[in-house]
């Protein structure tokens, strides 16, 4: 692999990574509208727990991230 190519691999990588933050912080907040909306609400589980589940897949995938790109 050329040195440009590392480059523009660890380029798309950590474009990667940022889009995951992103997705994170938003689930995040959605998470947190959610519970404000429906307190008391048997549903409000049901509605958060697809949502819990994809923030967790999305945790992993930018662990490999930051061990591929050497962060922290």
């Amino acid at each position: 692999m050329t040195e440009i190519d590392s480059i523009k691999s660890e380029n798309q990588k950590l474009r990667q990574y940022i889009s995951l933050l992103h997705a994170e912080h938003e689930l995040s907040q959605r998470v947190s509208e959610i519970k404000q909306n429906f307190s008391n609400s048997p549903d409000s589980e049901r509605i958060i727990k697809p949502i819990l589940d994809r923030i967790t897949k999305i945790q992993s995938e930018k662990l490999y991230l930051q061990n591929e790109l050497n962060l922290k």
